[in-house]
């Protein structure tokens, strides 16, 4: 189980998580990273703010994940790239114009 906040790992999918001491699931968000890159660090600043627990990949020089990435992402290669229970959101700046259209809580609901 996974609490709010930040979930960092390299590896599957976790699937829906659930808050301890609690019913309600949250869905599976998985981000693919570089770890200097800014627009990832500002995209997993908003899900901490929402308090989103999430599966980060930081694929660094691998190509072999990037190339997984680029499969479920229809062929983007940039990061970082967010998928909300297996959905694909896009980057960072299609993360954020989500947040301002008030469909990122939502989702990020369950």
């Amino acid at each position: 189980m996974a609490t709010a906040g930040r979930v960092a790992s390299v590896g599957s999918s976790l699937g829906s998580q659930q808050f301890l001491g609690s019913s309600q699931t949250m869905p599976a968000v998985e981000i693919y990273t570089w770890r200097s890159c800014p627009f990832c660090l500002r995209a997993k600043a908003l899900l901490d703010s929402k308090g989103a627990a999430y599966t980060e990949y930081a694929i660094d020089g691998d190509h072999e994940a990037l190339e997984a990435m680029g499969k479920r992402s229809a062929g983007r290669s940039s990061v970082p790239q967010i998928f909300i229970d297996g959905q694909h959101i896009g980057g960072c700046d299609d993360l954020h114009a989500l947040d301002r259209n008030g469909g990122l809580d939502p989702l990020l609901r369950g």
